[in-house]
């Protein structure tokens, strides 16, 4: 059986729509009540709350008043579970590792990953090492990835208050759905109300011959080559880059390359029209 809190029962009592409404932050002032109403919500069904927004930065989550909520309001205090103090956790944790891979609420155990979907690159992460190692600190969890706009990744953990549970896969089939859903929403609304996250642009359209430029620039390709390529002179193709560098206020081409790569109009996977 899952543990249940003293704290106020929305399940049952709410609708997913209200359920969103009370994590859903529009304003600086309402991250702090929106944390505790996930925690809230959380707690009820026998689960704490550890957010990351961005997995590739060790600045914390914070309220209105530069507090941070996961010691604060999800009382991650102990020794051990500061993870954001662990400069390098992003590199060797498996949870973000997999938060890479996966965009969907998945869960944990010691035995591995586990999604909804197959998925080949969560089956090949190793995870019984890491929880040895370091004292079973979430034995088993759901964990929600959140992948914002410039590619930003967020990560989101869900532990058991305890590890005693016969059928956690149950549990994550009842919750994870849920857990996501509001997840989703208070991070994508903290992303956008925070006034000190970097952000690229907003008038940076990028044309087709543009783009055509950044896939064979992001293929290695030289300002000659990619001439040849487009039947354009060498001149008219540092003419686009030198264009695409100022839409996109990038200080070079990798930059550019990088930033055009954050807003979709590159990837491994684009077709080179």
């Amino acid at each position: 059986m899952l543990q249940t809190s003293s704290s106020p029962h929305f399940e049952g009592e709410s609708s997913i729509d209200e359920l969103l409404e009370l994590v859903t932050i529009r304003r600086l002032e309402d991250i702090r009540s929106c944390a505790i109403n996930l925690r809230n919500i959380a707690q009820v069904r026998g689960f704490r709350v550890a957010l990351c927004s961005n997995i590739s930065s060790q600045m914390q989550m914070i309220d209105a008043d530069d507090v941070p909520i996961n010691t604060d309001v999800f009382g991650w205090t102990d020794d051990g579970q500061r993870w954001w103090e662990q400069s390098d956790y992003a590199l060797y944790s498996p949870v973000p590792r997999a938060c890479r891979y996966e965009c969907e609420a998945f869960w944990c155990d010691a035995n591995g990953f586990h999604a909804v979907r197959a998925n080949p690159y969560l089956d090949e992460i190793e995870v019984a090492d890491h929880f040895a190692s370091h004292n079973n600190r979430f034995p088993m969890e759901i964990i929600v990835p959140v992948h914002l706009p410039f590619g930003q990744i967020s990560a989101n953990n869900f532990p058991l208050f305890s590890d005693k549970i016969d059928d956690f896969e149950g549990a994550f089939a009842r919750y994870g759905f849920l857990f996501g859903l509001l997840t989703r929403r208070l991070i994508s609304g903290y992303v956008s109300v925070r006034p000190d996250i970097n952000r690229i642009p907003a008038n940076c359209g990028l044309s087709k011959r543009d783009v055509q430029c950044l896939r064979w620039l992001s293929a290695g390709k030289t300002d000659h080559e990619i001439g040849e390529l487009l039947s354009l002179s060498r001149s008219t193709v540092r003419y686009h880059i030198d264009r695409i560098c100022d839409k996109l206020s990038a200080v070079n081409r990798t930059q550019a390359v990088f930033k055009a790569s954050q807003l979709g109009y590159i990837g491994p996977f684009a077709r080179l029209i």
